[in-house]
């Protein structure tokens, strides 16, 4: 083969090179962007150094106080090593996820892994203010003989939590149209015979009317006319209970042994309550949760073997039980953490010198929460979770349709 034939193979080698790697950097680019074909280079270190990475990922509780808890979500925090620390939608779709831990009737808790504190944060103030609920907002009392004050009789009903799914019904309008489509009410009629023993109030003698209320609505007309049907408070077309949703779900509170008042011999209580839907940022008793709260993910770490008597001592100096002793053989043990989702950070396993800090390290993961819902009863706390994503959706689209 000729020198001419030799720098032409050479030439078409390189060529050949140069389009392999266009096409290798054309898929990277289409994956990922130029960002991940560069991290993907053997200069650039795949990952922060193992104290950094602890600093970035980590709460270090201490034995006086938790450090580092700031999140760090912009791209130049870790420029100088090759390393891109913003948010990105990819990373975030393949690292969240939701594990559901614990389901109960009224109580829900689960993980949720892969994401920012302001989105967990702002998901339990949507739980506490923003879904909306059904609540006694007016009541109409003919007679109370009862020690209680009318405003505080109204007040404790108003807090009485209704078994009912809020999402059949409709907002009360500015003109306080009362009707069989927003509106649910209650009648109380209890007496308590002269000379006879103090009774109990409770919850489950409040009975739904489902045709509305039965209260005439005052006129100033002085000449009704007598063939008319007078005019109550509420405007009901229909029968409630007629409507499929309400067959086989009669409305009614979702506990019945609350305490309404006590009623002393010849006293009595009579009255009409009209319940509405609303939300908990215009009064707490609209709000579904007992509690909507959420923690980190606690993290402990033994950074030395601990054996024999001090173990003895570590688990007796964890009040929730964190620790466990195991038989390692010959007559000997070590200390285990078997329960490290149980750690309250008491740091109570750190207290007592620097040799119990050396010991043992607690941490908080930045990115995982646990987080618990206590659902008053109107709807189940894993539907109450579903609607406030909605919500936080429906906030989202907002922000993006008044921005474009």
């Amino acid at each position: 083969m000729s020198e001419e034939d030799e720098s032409m193979s050479e030439l078409e080698e390189q060529e050949k090179e140069e389009q392999e790697k266009e096409t290798t950097y054309g898929k990277e680019d289409k994956r990922g962007g130029v960002l991940d074909y560069i991290m993907s280079l053997e200069s650039v270190p795949p990952k922060l150094p193992p104290k950094l990475e602890l600093l970035r990922t980590r709460v270090l509780c201490n034995n006086d106080a938790p450090d580092h808890t700031d999140t760090i979500q912009y791209s130049g925090a870790y420029a100088s090593l090759g390393v891109d620390n913003s948010l990105r939608l990819d990373h975030f779709c393949k690292s969240f996820r939701v594990e559901v831990i614990r389901l109960e009737e009224d109580e829900l808790e689960f993980d949720m892994i892969g994401i920012d504190p302001a989105l967990a944060n702002a998901f339990r103030r949507i739980l506490i203010a923003e879904v909306p609920t059904m609540a006694i907002e007016k009541v109409l009392i003919a007679n109370n003989t009862s020690v209680i004050q009318d405003e505080v009789l109204s007040h404790r009903l108003g807090l009485i939590p209704i078994s009912v799914d809020p999402r059949l019904f409709q907002d009360l309008g500015e003109d306080n149209d009362y009707n069989e489509k927003n509106t649910i009410v209650f009648k109380l009629h209890v007496c308590c015979e002269q000379k006879a023993p103090r009774i109990t109030v409770k919850s489950d003698q409040l009975k739904w009317s489902p045709y509305g209320s039965q209260f005439p609505l005052e006129s100033k007309d002085s000449h009704p006319n007598a063939s008319s049907k007078p005019k109550t408070y509420t405007s009901f077309s229909c029968s409630q209970d007629a409507l499929p949703e309400f067959i086989k779900n009669p409305i009614g509170p979702k506990d019945s042994d609350i305490i309404i008042a006590k009623l002393a011999g010849g006293q009595e209580i009579e009255l009409e309550a009209l319940a509405v839907k609303g939300i908990g940022k215009t009064h707490a008793k609209w709000s579904p949760v007992a509690t909507a709260w959420y923690r980190m993910l606690p993290e402990v770490v033994l950074l030395k073997e601990i054996e024999d008597e001090i173990a003895v001592e570590l688990k007796e100096k964890c009040p929730v039980g964190v620790f466990d002793i195991e038989d390692i053989g010959n007559g000997k043990t070590r200390a285990t953490v078997a329960k490290p989702r149980a750690c309250t950070l008491c740091r109570e396993c750190i207290r007592g010198g620097k040799e119990w800090e050396d010991r043992v390290s607690l941490h908080r993961v930045k990115d995982h929460f646990i987080f618990t819902i206590e659902s008053t009863g109107a709807l189940p706390p894993e539907m109450l979770f579903i609607e406030a994503v909605k919500i936080l959706e429906a906030k989202c689209e907002r922000v993006i349709t008044e921005l474009s």
